[in-house]
């Protein structure tokens, strides 16, 4: 399934390379407010972390747009331009809460982790590795939240539980599933994010949810399955949408 997944996420990609390069812009001007623009108020805890926050809002706001459209895409569908305001307006209540949520995690870690980081006990080392296994289980659940938002639900802790959730029922496919958005990225750097870029990253987590709910589709149908999980059966029409091409004859065609 992994493989298939790596398979239809590339090829969506490739299949919709103009819009990617597109939406990755969008991407590039969206962290370079969030990087630069705190950088003004530095000096100035409270003004830094409001300015810190409106990025947020922005990246999160357009995150959502873009996740929107992944989705589409993952479904065999153009986004154009006109569906950019009806995913705004569907998803930026949702996504402003999820930017400021994440903006207190981020003071709260900065504060807890300098204030163990000083305590010189073994109570100091113990409290900081708890909050890092926190943060990477936050971490790995993260990569769920946008695409639950553009297929499955729109209430807040709904869609909050939901990637916890998923998270606890499917640990190896969700680190699996971080280690190669962890590749799409350095591989990014080398293309200053055009290519694949951050709008690939979510389009690989939409791919990877609408292939994962398959399962349980086929569980509430097949309840006493679980162990047994018939990917082969519940991927042939996404195979047959995808087709037998591979990276060897998309650039030399005629050797097919």
């Amino acid at each position: 399934m992994f493989g298939f997944l790596i398979k239809k996420s590339f090829f969506d990609m490739w299949d919709n390379l103009i819009r990617i390069v597109i939406l990755n812009l969008g991407f590039i001007l969206a962290f370079a407010i969030i990087i630069y623009f705190p950088l003004l108020f530095r000096d100035i805890p409270v003004l830094f972390f409001a300015a810190l926050g409106i990025g947020m809002g922005i990246l999160f706001v357009y995150s959502g747009v873009v996740s929107t459209m992944a989705a589409m895409i993952a479904d065999y569908t153009k986004p154009e331009f006109k569906d950019f305001l009806p995913a705004l307006k569907a998803t930026y209540p949702t996504s402003l809460l999820f930017a400021l949520v994440n903006l207190a995690l981020v003071i709260l870690f900065q504060i807890a982790f300098r204030v163990y980081g000083g305590i010189q006990s073994f109570v100091g080392p113990l409290a900081s590795s708890f909050l890092f296994w926190v943060l990477i289980f936050w971490v790995l659940a993260f990569q769920y939240f946008f695409a639950i938002q553009a297929r499955l639900d729109k209430k807040f802790t709904k869609m909050i539980k939901k990637m916890f959730l998923l998270l606890l029922d499917n640990p190896l496919f969700t680190v699996g599933l971080f280690i190669a958005t962890v590749l799409i990225f350095a591989i990014s750097a080398f293309t200053a994010f055009l290519l694949p870029g951050i709008a690939t990253i979510f389009l690989w987590w939409n791919v990877a949810l609408k292939l994962r709910l398959y399962k349980y589709d086929h569980l509430e149908e097949h309840p006493d399955a679980r162990r047994n999980i018939p990917w082969d059966a519940l991927l042939t029409e996404d195979r047959e949408r995808v087709g037998k091409r591979t990276l060897k004859g998309m650039i030399f065609p005629w050797k097919e």
